[in-house]
C-alpha cells in the first residue's frame, strides 16, 4: 500500500536520527514547514494533527528543527511518542507539550538561542492521515530579548539546510492579510526552488482579511504560480487559544467559513485543513514513490563507502599484533611508493602528472633545458679570447691557434655544468619526498599518525644519506669532462676544418669576371695607382690604444709598461680570425659535453637515488622499525582515528538497518 511507503520513510528518519546529525546520509523525501513567526504555521500542524501539542509564547517558540511523524492507526487511542524516550507512551498531550520545551532547552539553553539538532516525534491517531511534516523556526528579523545578534543569518542558514535538499517538499506558509510578494518562507523557498516545483503554498488568516478582499488571484496562480498551489485554512486566533477553544470547532468553523463565503464557497472542497492534509499525503505518496529506487540505490551504495572507510579505520580489528601491523603498513607503503614511480598505481591522475611520470620531467624539460640555457660565450667576451691567447703564446707571437688558449677557456665553460646537475639532484630527491608524502596520506597511515610520522622521518633520513654519494658522482663526471678535453672526439671539429671555415668567412672568393684589356669604348683598361704604405703605428690590436695617444717623442722614451697591462684596442685581422676559430672550437666540443651530461646524470641520479630508494627503502624501514621495541607507543592512534572510526560505525548500523528496511518494500 502507498501509505507503508510513508511508514517506511518514518522508519528510514528514525534510524538516520540516531547518528545526532541533522545531515542524513541519505536525503529523504520530507515536508519542511516555513514561514516567518507570526504566519501561523504551529497552528497549522495543530489543526492536520487535531490537538494542541506544541509550545506557545512570544518570540521564537520553535528553536529545534521538529520531525513530526503522523501514523493513522484506527481503533486506537491518540498518543505520542518521542525517539528520546523509547517505549514511553504520552497520552496527555499537554506532557507532549512540556517534553518538547525540556528537550529544547536541553540543548540550547533557556535563552532564544536555537539548534538544528532535530526532536522527533511520532504521533498514532486514528484522526490523522499517515503523514511527515518538520516543523522549522519562524523566520525573523530583528533580535529580542536574548536573542543572538544574528539570529537571522542562524535560521536562514538552517532553513536553507533543510529546504535545498532537492528530494524535500517545501510548505511555505504565508498569512493572506499580508501582501504575498513580502512572504518572507516563499521568498526563501524561491532561493532553492525558483520554479516552484516542489513548494506548496498555505494561505492563514483568510478571516481576518478585509472586507471584499480575497485571494481568488493567488489560487488561480495569477501572482506567483506554484506547482502544487496554495491553500487557504483558518486556524485559531490568540483569542480562541486563551479561551480554550478546542481544535474540533476551530475546524467546523473553518468549514463553515468556506462554504458560506461568496468567493470560496464554489471551491469549499479545495479550501480548509482536512482538505490540506489529505493534499500533502497526496504529494509525499507520490514523490516517496517516484523516488524510492533512487533512494534503495544511494543507502547500498553510501553503506558500501562507509564500510570500505571503517575496514580502513581499523573497524573490523583483525591486523593482528603490532609487529604484524608494522609489517604490513611498511609493506603497503614500500609497494605503493615502488608503484607510484613506475607508474603502476591504481590511482592514476587524468589532470596532472604525478610519480615517475614528475621525475621523468625534471630529467627531460628542466635539466635538458637548463642545460641548454647554458652559453659558453656570455661570460667570456672576444677581448677576453684575445687576451688569453697572448697570455697562452709567452713571449713569443703565436704562429698557429693556441691549443692552450682553447683548452682553458673550455675547461672553464664545463664547470659551469656543475651547478644545473647538482639542482637536477636535488629536484628528484623533491620528488621522491612528495611521493613518499603521497603514499602516507593512505587511511592504514593515517590511523597511526606517530608510525606515519616515524617512516616519513626515516624515509628523508635514508633518501639523505643517498643524496650525499649522488651529488659527489655527479660533481666527479663535471670534473672528468673538465679535466680530459678528449680533442680526438668523432664529432669533434678538427683545427684545420676550422681554420678553412673561418678563412672562408673572413675572405669569400671574389666573384670572377671576364677581364679584358680594353673598357667598353675599346680603349686601354687604366692600370691601377699604387697604394700608400700603411701607417703601422695607427693599427688595432691588443696595444693599438696604448700607443695611439703617445707622439713619437714619448714613443721613442720607451716607458714602462703599467702594472696592469689590459686590452684597450680593437681586433684587428689576424686576432679577430683566431678568435673565430677559438669560438668555433669550443662551441663544437661544449655541444659534445652538453650532449654527454644530458644523457649521464639522469643515468646516475637515477641509479643512485630513484632505484637505489625503490630497491633499498622497505630493507631501511623494516631494519629501523620492525624491530623497535616501543612498537605500541607507534601505534597509538589519533584522536581523529578514534573519533571518525565510531562515526562510522554509527553510520555503517544506520544504513544497514536502512537497507533492510528498504528491502521489505
Amino acid at each position: 500500500m502507498d501509505e507503508d511507503l510513508i511508514k517506511t520513510v518514518n522508519r528510514l528518519q528514525d534510524a538516520f536520527a540516531t547518528l545526532g546529525t541533522t545531515v542524513n546520509p541519505i536525503d529523504l523525501p520530507q515536508i519542511t514547514v516555513v514561514g516567518s513567526q507570526s504566519s501561523g504555521k504551529s497552528s497549522v500542524l495543530e489543526n492536520i494533527v487535531g490537538r494542541d501539542f506544541l509550545p506557545r509564547g512570544t518570540g521564537i517558540v520553535t528553536r529545534r528543527p521538529l520531525v513530526l511523524q503522523l501514523t493513522n492507526k484506527p481503533d486506537s487511542e491518540e498518543y505520542g511518542e518521542f525517539l528520546h524516550l523509547p517505549g514511553k507512551k504520552f497520552t496527555d498531550f499537554n506532557e507532549i507539550r512540556n517534553e518538547i520545551a525540556k528537550e529544547t532547552d536541553k540543548v540550547t539553553g533557556s535563552n532564544a538561542g536555537i539548534s538544528s539538532s532535530p526532536i522527533n516525534l511520532r504521533i498514532y491517531s486514528p484522526k490523522v492521515l499517515t503523514l511527515t511534516l518538520v516543523d522549522l523556526p519562524g523566520l525573523t528579523k530583528v533580535p529580542v530579548g536574548d536573542q543572538p545578534k544574528d539570529i537571522e543569518r542562524q535560521i536562514k542558514e538552517m532553513v536553507l539546510g533543510f529546504i535545498s535538499k532537492p528530494n524535500a517538499i517545501i510548505l511555505s506558509v504565508t498569512a493572506a492579510n499580508t501582501d504575498l510578494a513580502n512572504s518572507d518562507g516563499l521568498k526563501l523557498a524561491r532561493e532553492v526552488d525558483p520554479e516552484g516545483t516542489r513548494t506548496i503554498g498555505v494561505l492563514t488568516k483568510i478571516d481576518l482579511m478585509d472586507q471584499g478582499t480575497d485571494v481568488i488571484d493567488i489560487l488561480a496562480g495569477r501572482v506567483i504560480p506554484l506547482r502544487y498551489g496554495y491553500v487557504p485554512v483558518i486556524n485559531r486566533g490568540q483569542k480562541d487559544i486563551q479561551s480554550n477553544k478546542n481544535i474540533s470547532a476551530a475546524l467546523e468553523y473553518e468549514k463553515n467559513f468556506f462554504e458560506g463565503h461568496p468567493s470560496y464557497r464554489a471551491k469549499a472542497q479545495f479550501c480548509g485543513t482536512p482538505f490540506l492534509a489529505r493534499k500533502l499525503n497526496m504529494i509525499l505518496r507520490h514523490h516517496i514513490k517516484s523516488q524510492l529506487p533512487d533512494i534503495k540505490s544511494k543507502i547500498h551504495s553510501t553503506l558500501a563507502k562507509y564500510q570500505s572507510e571503517l575496514s580502513a579505520l581499523g573497524g573490523d580489528d583483525m591486523l593482528g599484533s603490532p609487529s604484524n601491523i608494522v609489517l604490513n603498513l611498511i609493506t603497503e607503503f614500500s609497494n605503493e611508493f615502488r608503484t607510484n614511480l613506475d607508474g603502476n598505481s591504481q590511482d592514476l591522475s587524468t589532470s596532472e602528472l604525478s610519480g615517475g611520470a614528475r621525475v621523468s620531467f625534471v630529467f627531460h624539460e628542466l635539466y635538458a633545458n637548463g642545460i641548454k640555457a647554458i652559453d659558453p660565450f656570455d661570460q667570456v667576451r672576444d677581448v677576453d679570447i684575445r687576451t688569453i691567447l697572448y697570455n697562452s703564446s709567452g713571449s713569443s707571437p703565436a704562429l698557429f691557434v693556441g691549443t692552450e688558449a682553447f683548452e682553458v677557456i673550455v675547461k672553464q665553460q664545463i664547470k659551469r655544468f656543475e651547478e644545473p646537475s647538482l639542482k637536477c639532484v636535488a629536484l628528484v630527491y623533491d620528488e621522491l619526498v612528495r611521493i613518499a608524502q603521497l603514499c602516507l596520506t593512505r587511511p592504514g597511515m593515517k590511523r597511526y599518525p606517530k608510525l606515519k610520522d616515524q617512516i616519513f622521518t626515516l624515509v628523508v633520513s635514508f633518501l639523505k644519506q643517498a643524496l650525499l654519494p649522488t651529488n659527489t658522482l655527479v660533481s666527479d663526471i663535471v670534473s672528468a669532462e673538465a679535466c680530459y678535453v678528449n680533442t680526438g672526439h668523432p664529432d669533434f671539429i678538427s683545427g684545420h676544418t676550422a681554420l678553412s671555415l673561418i678563412h672562408d668567412k673572413h675572405h669569400p672568393a671574389p666573384k670572377t669576371e671576364v677581364i679584358t684589356g680594353k673598357n667598353k669604348r675599346g680603349s686601354p683598361a687604366p692600370t691601377q695607382t699604387a697604394q700608400p704604405p700603411k701607417d703601422e703605428s695607427k693599427e688595432g690590436g691588443f696595444f693599438g690604444s696604448f700607443f695611439s695617444s703617445k707622439n713619437k717623442k714619448k714613443m721613442a722614451e720607451m716607458e714602462a709598461p703599467p702594472a696592469v697591462l689590459k686590452a684597450s684596442g680593437t681586433l684587428n685581422e689576424k686576432e679577430s680570425m683566431e678568435t673565430d676559430v677559438i669560438k668555433l672550437l669550443i662551441t663544437s666540443y661544449f655541444n659534445i659535453v652538453r650532449r654527454t651530461m644530458n644523457d649521464l646524470v639522469p643515468k646516475v641520479i637515477t641509479l643512485n637515488l630513484v632505484k637505489h630508494s625503490k630497491d633499498l627503502l622497505q630493507k631501511e624501514l623494516l631494519q629501523k622499525l620492525y624491530l623497535n621495541e616501543k612498537l605500541d607507543d607507534l601505534l597509538q592512534e589519533s584522536d581523529f582515528t578514534v573519533q571518525r572510526r565510531d562515526e562510522c560505525k554509527k553510520m555503517v548500523d544506520s544504513l544497514s538497518q536502512a537497507a533492510e528496511i528498504v528491502a521489505s518494500v
